[in-house]
């Protein structure tokens, strides 16, 4: 469960993005845009930031930008709403929702009167999309402001002046100036000492804040990353396993293997002989069950539960 930078691609300089999904999770990241996530039917299992909740059907949950998230909802059917759009949009100042929690449930937006807009704005945000009719851009630009300054009007509104909003930000700036780092330097020896050091907090309180946050304990995560680039190297050039596992930073090719296979399912040899479509089903992060497989032209970060 590699948690990252996502860089969403666009089909124009115009920052707007829909899409819908059955029976997805999706994993740990961060964008600089705001999402909006609306259940439509169904439930998933989300966390945003400090937040862990289950959204049911009717549901709406908005990301913050720079706020980590991910669904870890293998357990479940659902079928999940996206709009992923650049806060600009909004107002050349908006940097954040600044919404007090991400979850406003269906019972909240039918409180506001906003539930029949909810659903409209996802079906219009589409169609707009879609069809790309004459002054499309400006329709979903003051549909979503709309929609924004509505619900701002209504839900409750976090204090962004306070000091304890600005060690959080600090906080979550750090975490992903460490994230980058392990990226960088995944083929050292990086311990948990080394990065809670790096974030200026004790052990213990760094693992919990990790693991709340990225969905994985601080090892199992740095893991991920060195099985993700071995796996790569495996792919795609002619190295022989000892050299990419310690090139990866694995102590030994025992550790590796044992590694290799508790993430992805195969062994490092059986996973040279997939088929390139076979590889689609490679996930990265320890499996709770072996139907997942990447949502197939799309971001890296959603990933397909198949129901059994």
């Amino acid at each position: 469960m590699k948690a990252f930078h996502e860089v969403r691609s666009y089909a124009s300089d115009f920052m707007v993005w829909q899409s819908s999904y059955e029976n997805i999770s999706f994993l740990a990241h961060w964008h600089p845009e705001l999402e909006l996530i609306y259940v439509h039917s169904g439930a998933a299992r989300l966390s945003v930031g400090d937040h862990e909740f289950t959204a049911h059907a009717g549901d709406l949950v908005i990301v913050d930008t720079g706020e980590f998230h991910y669904s870890d909802s293998f357990d479940f059917k659902n079928c999940l709403d996206f709009i992923v759009f650049d806060p600009t949009i909004i107002s050349p100042h908006c940097h954040s929702s600044n919404f007090v929690r991400p979850l406003v449930t269906a019972e909240e937006l039918a409180q506001y009167g906003m539930t029949a807009q909810t659903e409209h704005l996802f079906a219009a945000v589409h169609a707009e999309l879609d069809k790309k009719e004459p002054y499309y851009r400006e329709i979903v630009s003051a549909m979503l402001r709309e929609f924004f300054y509505r619900l701002r009007r209504l839900h409750p509104c976090a204090d962004n002046t306070s000091a304890a909003h600005s060690r959080r930000t600090d906080m979550l700036y750090d975490l992903r100036q460490l994230l980058t780092y392990i990226d960088e330097h995944y083929s050292e020896d990086i311990s948990l000492s080394f990065a809670a050091q790096k974030m200026n907090f004790s052990e213990s309180h760094f693992s919990r804040m990790f693991k709340k946050l990225v969905g994985l304990n601080f090892v199992h995560y740095l893991n991920a990353v060195r099985i993700e680039q071995a796996a790569s190297l495996l792919r795609t050039t002619g190295t022989r396993v000892s050299d990419i596992a310690l090139s990866c930073g694995f102590e030994n090719v025992r550790s590796f293997n044992r590694t290799f296979k508790d993430y992805t399912g195969y062994t490092p040899t059986q996973f040279l002989h997939l088929s390139d479509a076979e590889t689609l089903h490679f996930s990265f992060y320890r499996r709770k069950t072996d139907q997942k497989e990447f949502v197939q032209y799309d971001s890296l970060t959603v990933i397909k539960n198949t129901p059994s």
